[in-house]
């Protein structure tokens, strides 16, 4: 069995990349097994020369400095050997093989952990649904896993954190590397009350690079993730990638069409990545009956927010095709939608035919139209927004009168 010095001399080589201490050490059986092998097995695996060169130093003198920088910070390590690395991370394409923790430890693998992430530079309406967001997780005990930037992660950090709720933030440097300086006091309450958790050893700058690396971890801990805002180009866009690289669910906030920070969700919404969600229930209940007994009951329906801070909506269109008069009773809503309507996209028609008078669950209509949920979920969103449907208590939808 290797020792955890045999990991940190493995982690610590010069030329390492991302996933290739945990392959080598796979490849060989472990890290001290790779320690005392022959040079010529790293040639046949034609790995890069500078990593070669410190593959064939084997002191062990960054090993032992990382050693004293935990011990002298209180720092934990966590190897990929031990019982205590999370096993939702185990499985991922590239797990770090080393973890650095500090502060709670508490079994992952056991919870409800729901990564939340967004734009930094998001707008207040986002600071609001990803503090709302924090807030509902952690009052229902899930765990909210998110990185430490400004906006959407450190609104929702900080909103799980007032109350009482367990949070992981995921860092893209050292432990003890403050990054920003604006959440240092966020890192010292994760740091006592939640748990800081880095592949990278004490001491390591936070850098640009690290972050898309950073984020496969963000995903890999958790049951899936919420995207509160993103623009096209935005970083959380990688961790939703991710996360369906891993094959865990993605959930995404709808926004205003034409909004740069809503550009991101929408379109995984419109892609049938993610499902548009609306608040944390839209979440939990993918999950409440796979983890029975971790989610504490839900709370009485809250007062709908106030019009200003609504997500605005244009006006619905009214079409400028022929309407089909059919047979109704008053006080019931129903669709005039005919085959030959035109302005709505081929899943939009599918639903609005499988819908028809009735009040249905997305699955019944998945059922029904023969479209994959994703999909229903999106052209229902889409659907919502224009004013053509409406969805009611107990995620049920219905045709908007006249529409």
């Amino acid at each position: 069995m290797s020792t955890l010095s045999d990991w940190l001399w493995l982690t610590t080589r010069a030329g390492l990349r991302t996933g290739e201490a945990a392959a080598l050490a796979r490849r060989f059986g472990g890290p001290r097994a790779v320690y005392c092998a022959d040079p010529k097995e790293f040639e046949l695996l034609r790995l890069p020369a500078e990593l070669r060169r410190s593959l064939a130093d084997k002191a062990f003198t960054a090993a032992e400095r990382v050693l004293a920088d935990c011990d002298r910070l209180g720092i934990d390590i966590i190897t990929l050997q031990d019982a205590s690395y999370p096993e939702r991370l185990r499985h991922i394409d590239d797990p770090p093989a080393v973890l650095y923790r500090k502060g709670r430890a508490f079994p992952l693998d056991q919870e409800v952990a729901v990564a939340v992430v967004g734009a930094r530079r998001c707008t207040p309406y986002g600071t609001q649904l990803a503090t709302e967001l924090g807030r509902d997780l952690a009052r229902r005990g899930a765990v909210v896993v998110s990185g430490i930037a400004q906006g959407i992660d450190s609104a929702a950090l900080r909103a799980a954190l007032r109350e009482g709720g367990r949070v992981v933030s995921v860092l893209g440097g050292g432990i003890d590397v403050v990054y920003p300086s604006s959440s240092a006091d966020l890192f010292r309450e994760i740091g006592s009350r939640g748990m800081l958790l880095s592949e990278y050893p004490p001491g390591t700058p936070t850098q640009g690079p690290h972050y898309p690396v950073r984020n496969r971890i963000i995903s890999g801990l958790s049951l899936g993730t919420a995207v509160v805002e993103a623009g096209e180009r935005s970083g959380a866009l990688i961790t939703a990638r991710l996360s369906l690289d891993q094959n865990r669910d993605v959930f995404a906030f709808p926004g205003a069409v034409g909004a740069p920070m809503s550009a991101g969700t929408n379109r995984l919404i419109q892609k049938g990545e993610a499902k548009p969600i609306f608040s944390a229930e839209d979440i939990l209940e993918e999950y409440e009956a796979v983890y029975p007994g971790r989610l504490s009951p839900r709370e009485a329906p809250k007062p709908t927010r106030t019009k200003q801070t609504e997500i605005p909506r244009k006006e619905p269109r009214k079409p400028a095709q022929t309407l089909e008069e059919v047979d109704k009773t008053a006080e019931r809503a129903y669709s005039t939608f005919r085959a030959e309507d035109v302005g709505f996209t081929d899943d939009e028609q599918a639903v609005l035919r499988a819908l028809g008078a009735e009040s249905l669950h997305p699955d019944e209509l998945a059922e029904r139209s023969g479209i994959p949920a994703r999909r229903v979920l999106s052209a229902l969103t889409l659907l919502e927004m224009r004013g053509c449907v409406k969805s009611a208590p107990g995620h049920v939808f219905t045709a908007a009168a006249g529409s």
